[in-house]
């Protein structure tokens, strides 16, 4: 939350906007002040209690009532608008809720000096992951298991752990990072745990409306990671998507939007996607339905080598990851010249500038949307649809 003290701005952990707190300045980086809130003098009314380990990864906005979050979280999309597109929405943006327990199907964990769990904000401490309660019972069940084999076989050479369960938790699989090789052996036991299945893949069955589409995927692969709002975010941004449209989906992954554009609005996709696991599932999800052309390459390379004057495409999906779009990605996807661009962003602050780039060669922001996938952190999905002005 920012305060300002003196003209400095100050951003201060654990508060609320609205309250009146005590808060010590732990450093000051770039001009801006870094505080953590000691002392509520003046609580809000959103005020709720913290958990036990507030500064555990995913927990910086759990003492706020969650009403209050999506609030919260609709006035950060509107300010980036403002600040970094220089643009003004009409409207605030509706943020869709999820329940805050349990939502987190995909995990990545760190494992230092016997102990798995995640990161405490800011540092390499490790903290309790089952007390930030992202993860279902089960799914702690098994990492418990999981830490205890591997402190007893004292494999210090395992430094993160990649977590992946399918939406309705019947599939769990893990993935060990470790400096050194382990003996296979001994690797199959870990994986294969009580609470684990044999890996690497877990399937999910994603209903789109009165449709729905079967997608396997990689431990490694990038995937959504809130299995409560999983659908609802497939189904919006396919919608946005005409009925039986040229389409081309960039940054694809394993294949959602693609695959489910291609089920439910009856379009012919080409899907773009560099990392090597989430391109193989790509290619194995297409296949299974058609209508869908994998490219595994990076995005630069395809817009770089894309002639719309031999194939023609309506809409373009991207989803990029947390930086944005490069200049040459986002450049090339202006010379596509689509009439239509559906941006799905994980960051608000590299969406706007990239709706500014968008805006300054052609298009309008039609709608924006939101789904909090990310409930308790500052984070906040955010879709939006541009189109071409020659469409209106």
């Amino acid at each position: 939350m920012i305060a300002r003290a003196d003209g400095q701005i100050v951003l201060v952990a654990g508060a609320i906007p609205g309250e009146q707190v005590t808060a010590r300045v732990d450093r000051v980086a770039k001009g801006v002040a870094y505080a953590e809130t000691i002392e509520v003098d003046r609580p809000s009314a959103d005020r709720r209690p913290a958990p036990p380990d507030p500064l555990c990864g995913g927990c910086l906005y759990a003492h706020v009532a969650y009403p209050r979050q999506l609030a919260l979280k609709s006035l950060v999309i509107a300010d980036a608008f403002t600040r970094i597109g220089r643009m003004t929405i009409p409207h605030p943006v509706d943020v869709a809720p999820s329940p805050e327990d349990g939502y987190r199907m995909r995990a990545r964990l760190h494992f230092r000096h016997g102990r798995l769990g995640f990161f405490r904000e800011g540092t390499h401490e490790i903290c309790d992951a089952r007390a930030t309660r992202q993860l279902q019972a089960a799914a702690c069940d098994a990492l418990d298991r999981l830490e205890a084999a591997m402190r007893s076989l004292r494999l210090d050479s395992v430094s993160e752990i990649e977590l992946s369960e399918n939406v309705d938790a019947s599939q769990r699989v893990v993935h060990l990072d470790a400096a050194e090789g382990i003996d296979a052996r001994v690797y199959e036991k870990l994986t294969s745990l009580d609470g684990f299945t044999r890996g690497p893949y877990v399937t999910d069955t994603v209903p789109l409306g009165d449709r729905a589409m079967t997608l396997r995927r990689h431990v490694l692969a990038f995937f959504q990671g809130n299995r409560y709002l999983l659908s609802a975010l497939a189904a919006h941004v396919v919608a946005q998507v005409p009925e039986g449209a040229a389409a081309c989906d960039l940054y694809a992954g394993a294949g959602l939007f693609a695959v489910g554009a291609a089920i439910a609005r009856g379009s012919r996709v080409v899907a773009v996607e560099s990392d090597r696991y989430a391109a193989a599932d790509l290619a194995a999800n297409g296949a299974a339905v058609g209508e869908v052309t994998a490219v595994h390459q990076p995005v630069e390379r395809f817009v770089a080598g894309f002639d719309r004057r031999r194939e023609a495409v309506h809409t373009i999906l991207v989803d990029p990851p947390r930086v944005g779009l490069s200049r040459e990605a986002a450049d090339g996807i202006v010379r596509m010249a689509a009439a239509r661009i559906v941006y799905v962003s994980c960051d608000v602050a590299t969406l706007a500038r990239d709706a500014r780039r968008l805006i300054e060669n052609g298009y309008e922001l039609r709608r924006i949307d939101a789904f909090d996938l990310f409930p308790n952190t500052p984070h906040v999905e955010t879709v939006a649809v541009f189109d071409r002005h020659s469409q209106r």
